[in-house]
């Protein structure tokens, strides 16, 4: 039995370094795709950073430093759930033009289709991140967490890219519709920014929204991102929110891989 799992995880990460790289070619190819994506972040950024910058005066918000430092975090985790809530749609369009059904029938594990998806997404999401970063950087934004800290946002954020990449992959295998896909991701995805503390402090949140933001994985990765980011991280609100995100990760993805059988059944 160890002689023949040895091979099988072999192929695993073969066939999923190769899907991964065919992803990652095909953006390559088209650069403007990434210009495009970080149209909206940059708006935000600059838009809110100057529009609410005043906020931070606000008695009980309790920000170090300024808005625009505060907002950096929460426009990543806003790219990184808007842009993965689109997986799925690369899905649809190798259903459409008969390349899934290839791969399907193919010796590809579906482990490893679903791996490489959620690698290349991730990737993509790390890309955009160290943008926003560069760009508030570039405003005036300083970060005492230094290179420690972005690479804990960095850790965070591909987390949370996982979860909703696997979800938009699932629902784009058991739905097989674009129209469908758009709309489920966009009912999810927009609320839970404001569920949390991406772009205000929980604390000046109705109760309810302060109690759902505890179960919301945005949040989860904004106040990782924030205290990571910080002078003096709070080691023990990082630890349990990186260990609940990635639980979630590894279930969603296996989730999300199980969704295959039931596209080849309605095939």
């Amino acid at each position: 039995m160890t002689t023949f799992a040895v091979p099988v995880r072999g192929r695993f990460v073969r066939h999923s370094g190769y899907l991964t790289v065919r992803s990652v070619r095909a953006l390559i190819r088209q650069p403007w795709y990434m210009a495009v994506t970080l149209v909206q972040p940059i708006v935000w950024l600059l838009l809110f950073g100057q529009l609410f910058k005043s906020v931070v005066d606000i008695p009980g918000f309790a920000a170090d430093g300024t808005y625009l430092e505060f907002i950096t975090p929460g426009v990543i985790v806003m790219t990184s759930l808007f842009s993965s809530g689109w997986a799925g749609t690369v899905y649809i369009e190798d259903m459409n033009r008969g390349v899934m059904d290839r791969l399907l029938a193919s010796p590809v594990s579906r482990g490893a289709m679903m791996v490489a998806t959620l690698v290349y997404q991730s990737i993509t999401t790390i890309i955009q991140s160290l943008a926003v970063f560069a760009i508030a950087y570039a405003c005036g934004a300083r970060f005492d967490g230094g290179a420690s800290g972005i690479v804990l946002t960095l850790v965070a954020v591909s987390l949370l890219t996982v979860i909703f990449a696997a979800l938009s992959n699932a629902v784009a295998l058991l739905l097989r519709q674009q129209d469908a896909l758009i709309g489920i991701s966009q009912f999810i995805s927009l609320p839970l920014p404001f569920l949390s503390a991406a772009i205000m402090n929980t604390r000046l949140s109705p109760p309810w929204v302060r109690h759902v933001a505890n179960y919301n994985p945005v949040d989860w990765v904004v106040v990782v991102s924030r205290q990571a980011l910080s002078g003096s991280p709070d080691w023990g609100a990082i630890g349990p929110r990186l260990a609940a995100l990635a639980g979630l990760a590894l279930v969603m993805a296996w989730l999300a891989t199980r969704a295959f059988s039931a596209y080849q059944k309605s095939v």
